[in-house]
C-alpha cells in the first residue's frame, strides 16, 4: 500500500453548491433508492454565497469510517451515507502519490477508512437544500479520492441515494433531475439543461425566515404526503410532465413571464399538497405569505412579473429577479415591509453579493428607516412593518457545479492526522 509506511494521509477537498427546485419533487416510488414519482428542475446557485466544503481523507491508521458536519461528529450508520460510500468503493481505482510515496491499489480501498469533514456556510436542515449540496459533495469528493472514472451524470445517481435533490448540485445552472423508469434506478440521473451563463442576468434574493431545523422532515414529509393525499397523484401523472416542457422552454429562452408562472404555480402547488397530506405540514408561515403577497402586488402593479418566488420545505423565500434593477427594487420593498431590529448591524442582514446594498442606495439603517411605501400601497392604507420577521437576506446568483479546492489551507482536517482542524 506504501512504503511500509502506516503514518501517511491523503486528501481531496471539494466545493459543491446548493440548488433550489423551480418545478418541485415531492414524493418517492421508491424510498431506499430514491426515485422520484416526477421529473424536476432546480437552479444551481453561486457557491461563493452558498455550499458546501468536504475534505476526505484516507489513511491506514484510521481505524474506522468517521465524520464531522460542522464541526461535530455525527453516525455514518445511516442508510443514505452507507449507500453513498459503498457505491463510491465499488466504483474506486489504483491511485498514486510519487511524492509521498504512497500507491493504493483497487483492492485496498476494501480494507482502508475514511475520515470525513463537512461545512455548510448556511443554515442546516432550514429547507434550504443543505442536504442536497452536503451528499452531492461528499459523493464527487470521495469519486476524486478514489479516481472513480464515473461522469459527474452517472455520480448524480449515486449522490441521489444520499439525497434525492443531491444529484442535481453535480451541474451548475439549470439542471433537469429525470425521474427514470427502470426498478434499479440506473437512469435516474441528473443532466444539465444550461449552464450558468446562459440567463446570467438573473438575480437571487433568499429571504431567510427562520434558520432553525424544521418540525417536519422532507423524508417523512414526501412519505405522509405520497401515502394520504389525493391530489398527488394527480400532480405527478398530469400536472408536473406539462411544466416539465413549458419550463424547459422558458429557461432555453430566458422567458422570464413564463418562467415565473410556472415557478410561482409549482411552489403553490407543492405546499397545497403538503395541505393535503393527513395530517396537514405546514412549511410556510405568516411572514412567507406576506412575502408572496408583496412580490404579487408589485408584479401585478407593473403588468409584467419582476420577481419569481419559490419556497421548498421550509419557510425562506427564495426570490428570483428577472435582472440586478428589479432585485435591487425587490429588496428596497423587503427592507421597507421586514426591517432589521434596531441597532442590527446590516451587513450582517443582508450577506452574499453586498454590492446590491449600494445599488439600492442604501449604507446604513438610517435608510432603511427613510424608505418610502412602495409605489403599488394604496395611499389610504397604511403600511404595515413587521420589523426582525426575516433573520436575513442572501443576494446570490445562478451558479457553477462543484469544484476541487487544491490549496491545503482550504481543507477541513489536519494533513497529518486526518483529523478536524
Amino acid at each position: 500500500m506504501a512504503e511500509k509506511n502506516d503514518s501517511w494521509v491523503l486528501m481531496v477537498t471539494a466545493q459543491t453548491p446548493t440548488n433550489i427546485a423551480v418545478i418541485k419533487y415531492w414524493g418517492k416510488r421508491d424510498e431506499n433508492l430514491i426515485l422520484p414519482i416526477n421529473d424536476s428542475i432546480s437552479v444551481t446557485l453561486d457557491p461563493a454565497h452558498l455550499c458546501t466544503t468536504t475534505t476526505v481523507a484516507v489513511s491506514p491508521a484510521f481505524t474506522q469510517d468517521r465524520m464531522w458536519l460542522n464541526g461535530k461528529e455525527i453516525s455514518l450508520s445511516g442508510g443514505r451515507y452507507q449507500n453513498c460510500l459503498r457505491e463510491i468503493r465499488s466504483r474506486a481505482n489504483d491511485v498514486e502519490d510519487e511524492k509521498k510515496g504512497i500507491k493504493i491499489t483497487k483492492k485496498d480501498w476494501e480494507k482502508l477508512h475514511l475520515h470525513i469533514a463537512s461545512y455548510n456556510n448556511f443554515p442546516t436542515a432550514a429547507g434550504l437544500a443543505s442536504s442536497a449540496a452536503g451528499f452531492a459533495c461528499l459523493v464527487f469528493s470521495l469519486a476524486k479520492l478514489m479516481n472513480a472514472k464515473e461522469d459527474n451524470g452517472q455520480l448524480s445517481a449515486i449522490a441521489r441515494q444520499g439525497s434525492g435533490s443531491a444529484c442535481r448540485s453535480l451541474y451548475g445552472g439549470f439542471v433537469k433531475w429525470i425521474m427514470g423508469k427502470e426498478e434499479n434506478g440506473s437512469d435516474s440521473i441528473a443532466a444539465q439543461l444550461v449552464d450558468e451563463k446562459h440567463w446570467d442576468e438573473l438575480v437571487i434574493l433568499i429571504a431567510v425566515v427562520s434558520s432553525r431545523q424544521k418540525e417536519t422532515s422532507s423524508t417523512s414529509g414526501m412519505r405522509e404526503t405520497v401515502e394520504t393525499s389525493p391530489l398527488i397523484q394527480h400532480r405527478a401523472l398530469e400536472v408536473v410532465p406539462k411544466r416539465i416542457i413549458q419550463m424547459e422552454e422558458a429557461i432555453r429562452n430566458r422567458d422570464f413571464p413564463t418562467f415565473t408562472c410556472l415557478t410561482c404555480s409549482d411552489s403553490n402547488q407543492f405546499h397545497a399538497v403538503c395541505l393535503d397530506t393527513s395530517p396537514p405540514i405546514f412549511y410556510m408561515n405568516d411572514t412567507s405569505h406576506r412575502i408572496i403577497s408583496c412580490v404579487e402586488k408589485w408584479n401585478r402593479s407593473e403588468g409584467t412579473p419582476q420577481v419569481a418566488y419559490t419556497f421548498d420545505a421550509g419557510p425562506n423565500a427564495v426570490l428570483i429577479a428577472r435582472n440586478r434593477k428589479a432585485a435591487t427594487l425587490l429588496l428596497q420593498r423587503l427592507l421597507f415591509y421586514f426591517p432589521p431590529e434596531s441597532g442590527a448591524n446590516l451587513n450582517s442582514y443582508v450577506v452574499g453579493d453586498k454590492s446590491i446594498l449600494k445599488d439600492a442606495g442604501i449604507q446604513d439603517m438610517k435608510d432603511v428607516e427613510s424608505l418610502c411605501p412602495p409605489p403599488e400601497v394604496k395611499d389610504n392604507i397604511p403600511a404595515q412593518k413587521y420589523k426582525g420577521d426575516v433573520s436575513y437576506f442572501i443576494c446570490t446568483r445562478p451558479g457553477r457545479g462543484p469544484v476541487l479546492l487544491t490549496e491545503e489551507s482550504q481543507s477541513l482536517l489536519n494533513p497529518e492526522t486526518g483529523l478536524p482542524k
